[in-house]
């Protein structure tokens, strides 16, 4: 078995695009927009499937907000130096929408670097410190 995508319901398409792509540096992979049922998908990642998991933003025609529950965690990404994407991804936040919603530093009771960021919905995205990833994150 393989982790194919995670789907997120978005607000508005156009500004979830923007924000994965300009700000966490992903690619738009593909879109498909079905009228009739009154949806649009977007997949987004680093890389295609089977060789990398994707992220599918889920339009749903008329709907501009969701209720995140409280099952919801977060998305994890690797990256090289999580203050440093942070600091990209701050520059961003003004147009682009989202925030940081912690700082990079040591989880408790740990020495792991983490950070987290929250994207224009709400999401948290989670950027774990791992030197050895080759992080797209920090060039974005």
């Amino acid at each position: 078995m393989r982790l194919l995508h995670t789907m997120l319901r978005v607000g508005n398409l156009q500004r979830s695009i923007d924000f994965y792509t300009q700000a966490l540096g992903m690619t738009l992979l593909r879109t498909t927009d079905r009228p009739e049922q009154q949806y649009t998908l977007a997949f987004l990642g680093y890389g295609r499937n089977p060789e990398h998991a994707e992220i599918e933003l889920t339009y749903n025609y008329g709907v501009d907000q969701y209720e995140l529950g409280t099952a919801y965690g977060h998305i994890a990404l690797g990256v090289d130096n999580a203050a440093a994407v942070c600091d990209a991804v701050r520059a961003k936040t003004a147009t682009l929408g989202g925030s940081i919603s912690r700082e990079a530093g040591p989880i408790k009771g740990g020495t792991t670097v983490i950070a987290f960021i929250t994207d224009p919905d709400g999401y948290k995205i989670e950027l774990i410190e791992r030197p050895e990833a080759a992080s797209e994150l920090q060039t974005a």
